[in-house]
């Protein structure tokens, strides 16, 4: 695999020192607790919409979403379907609330519907699954200059941490937003550039149409699924249903995006940005996939490693089982010949017969690709090794590196990387100020404005040290898009549920929904289990779903059941 010379470490270089230059100086020197906090309300639609965009795009969504196209298709798109009712929904009803009541974070609402238990109870549920989440979103970048650079994953996620960190601490929610809007303007043209290039790296006889057709002929443009198989986790329903629960729990009552619309001059100005991500979004989840198809198609005419992950092959090569693999080796790249021959076959004939031995030869390629992951796990146990054998989340930094001209890679390790520390810095943002306002300030008596924002900054920079501790005892599981949605959704159905029965169920009061909430909490976490060691068949988006509903109806019930229990709601 290539290495960068020195005009890629310069656009990479320029370009990131660039922009946390620029939002360190833009936004020192906050005085008071609303400017750090809530950007002094200053924040038009565009950066709300952009800031939104960009605290959801992390690395993450650059680094592994071509790769779970590669390997699965286009249809991880009907996760996203719920997203824009979500919007209509929170625009409706969460921001004209939390703007009357000039909130900081999402959880002081719900003391006054409630108690303070109760809000103490949401803020360090967001607590956890945020500060795990910030984790990943610092260990995905930190994969990518391993392969580049050879250096070890625990220095880099401490370099990337630590550059988040300054501008966080420093300038606070104001400076979260103007590096955004920057940071998605390189994200924007990084992917359109290398979308571009990978079509024109085809062969040329092979139109963007017939690359199309290949990668239908291989299952990649299945798009829609109206099954209600759930052992398919993305499909229209899981999309529509699952993926509404988990959009409107992360964008209203998740802390690390309530933050980036609070800032809003006014509530016109927070719902045109809400509306504008849920405009854009779907679309550009749609194109960042058809990237990862591109490449699964140019790997049709030009041969791919066995795996994709350099170091985990080079762990198997120097193992006893070398011979092994190099066996898969020759299988693959016979398989690759005879691939060749049946596109070309289909290309000129659009043959239905041809499609099939399309699907089946990649069938094959995929199931030795499997048996060449075990031998490498089998390495990887025999020399006492850590490595990662599943490849998704290397895919598309591995067609970088080896198929883009000098300075165009510095440019796309330059879009991953600022979408890393774009997300990154949005969670630490809210993660310091949800436990500044709702844990710290809250529970010890009030302060001077000093001291809440040097109290804020101190909370930020403690959450990135242990952002950075759970990066580096990260793993990359099933892939890391997967990853961070599955850590969401254990508990956001949960909140969500909470933030509902705030809303629309006025007779609930403080006592029945903590106590529904821990019970609720314990049964999620249950479920998923016994899903992941295959008891059960519930995939993870529907955890939003069960969790939000079994909230609701144990709270309904206690309430019933002890109906004087108390609120301070009016």
């Amino acid at each position: 695999m290539q290495t960068l010379n020195w005009i890629d470490w310069a656009v990479l270089c320029v370009t990131l020192i660039a922009i946390v230059t620029y939002g360190t100086l833009q936004t020192r020197g906050s005085k008071n607790v609303k400017d750090y906090l809530r950007g002094g309300n200053t924040s038009k639609w565009w950066t709300i919409g952009l800031s939104v965009m960009a605290t959801q795009a992390s690395a993450i969504t650059f680094l592994s979403t071509p790769g779970q196209a590669f390997n699965d298709g286009m249809g991880f798109v009907q996760f996203y379907f719920g997203l824009p009712i979500a919007m209509v929904v929170i625009c409706m009803v969460f921001i004209p609330l939390y703007h009357r009541l000039k909130v900081y974070t999402a959880y002081e609402f719900l003391e006054n519907r409630f108690d303070l238990k109760t809000r103490t109870l949401a803020a360090i549920l967001f607590l956890i699954q945020r500060g795990l989440a910030a984790g990943i979103t610092i260990f995905a970048p930190a994969i990518i200059l391993s392969v580049v650079l050879g250096w070890d994953l625990l220095t880099l996620n401490i370099i990337i941490g630590f550059l988040v960190i300054i501008y966080t601490v420093s300038g606070g929610t104001r400076a979260v937003n103007v590096t955004q809007k920057h940071q998605m303007v390189v994200i924007f043209i990084g992917m359109l550039v290398a979308f571009f290039l990978i079509v024109d790296k085809l062969p040329q006889d092979i139109t963007f149409s017939k690359a199309l057709d290949i990668a239908g002929a291989s299952g990649k443009m299945e798009v829609l699924d109206f099954s209600f198989d759930l052992n398919n986790r993305y499909t229209f329903w899981s999309g529509i249903i699952g993926g509404t629960f988990l959009m409107l729990s992360y964008f209203g009552t998740d802390q690390s995006q309530v933050q980036r619309y609070l800032s809003g001059k006014s509530v016109k100005e927070m719902q045109l940005g809400l509306i504008f991500n849920g405009i854009l979004k779907v679309p550009m989840q749609f194109f960042i996939l058809l990237v990862g198809v591109m490449v699964f198609v140019f790997y049709q005419f030009n041969e791919a490693p066995v795996n994709f992950n350099p170091t985990a092959t080079e762990v198997v090569l120097n193992s006893e089982y070398a011979e092994e693999f190099k066996v898969l080796q020759k299988e693959q790249q016979q398989i690759f010949r005879d691939k060749q021959k049946i596109i070309e076959a289909y290309t000129k004939s659009e043959n239905p017969e041809a499609a099939k031995y399309i699907s089946a030869a990649n069938l094959a390629n995929e199931e030795l690709r499997q048996e060449a992951r075990d031998l490498i796990d089998k390495a990887a146990e025999s020399q006492d090794i850590k490595v990662e054998s599943n490849d998704k989340d290397y895919v598309f930094i591995h067609f970088i590196l080896n198929n883009l001209p000098r300075g165009l890679i510095g440019l796309l390790l330059a879009v991953i990387l600022s979408a890393a520390m774009s997300s990154t810095a949005s969670e630490l943002n809210a993660l310091g100020s949800t436990t500044t306002i709702d844990l710290y300030i809250r529970n010890t008596g009030e302060k001077t404005e000093e001291e809440k924002v040097k109290a804020s900054r101190w909370f930020t920079f403690l959450w990135g040290i242990i952002a950075i501790g759970v990066a580096c005892v990260a793993n990359l599981a099933e892939n890391l898009i997967q990853l961070v949605n599955i850590i969401g959704s254990i508990f956001y159905g949960n909140v969500l549920g909470i933030f509902l029965l705030a809303f629309f169920f006025k007779f609930v009061k403080g006592n029945a929904v903590f106590i529904a909430a821990l019970i609720t909490q314990v049964l999620v976490i249950a479920l998923y289990l016994l899903d992941l060691y295959d008891y059960i068949n519930l995939p993870f988006l529907w955890l939003n779903f069960v969790g939000c509903m079994i909230v609701i109806i144990i709270a309904c019930l206690l309430q019933f059941i002890t109906p004087n229990n108390k609120t301070i709601y009016e």
